[in-house]
């Protein structure tokens, strides 16, 4: 039960936020936040991303 008012409680906070963002008018643009981001730390999440893909890909379903 508790569960389910978390998930229930989480999707309110991100419609209200989503509301919000929409009255003031704000434009969220993902790749804004990419352009500052240095080729180390880049190299690194893509790496990661990589190895977790591989691995995810070699667990079997029970």
């Amino acid at each position: 039960m508790g569960w389910i008012i978390l998930i229930v409680g989480l999707l309110l906070v991100g419609g209200v936020m989503d509301f919000i963002a929409r009255k003031r008018n704000i434009k969220i643009d993902p790749e804004e936040g990419a352009k500052n981001v240095s080729d180390s730390e880049r190299i690194y999440v893509e790496t990661y991303m990589h190895s977790t893909k591989q691995n995810h890909d070699n667990i079997p379903f029970l």
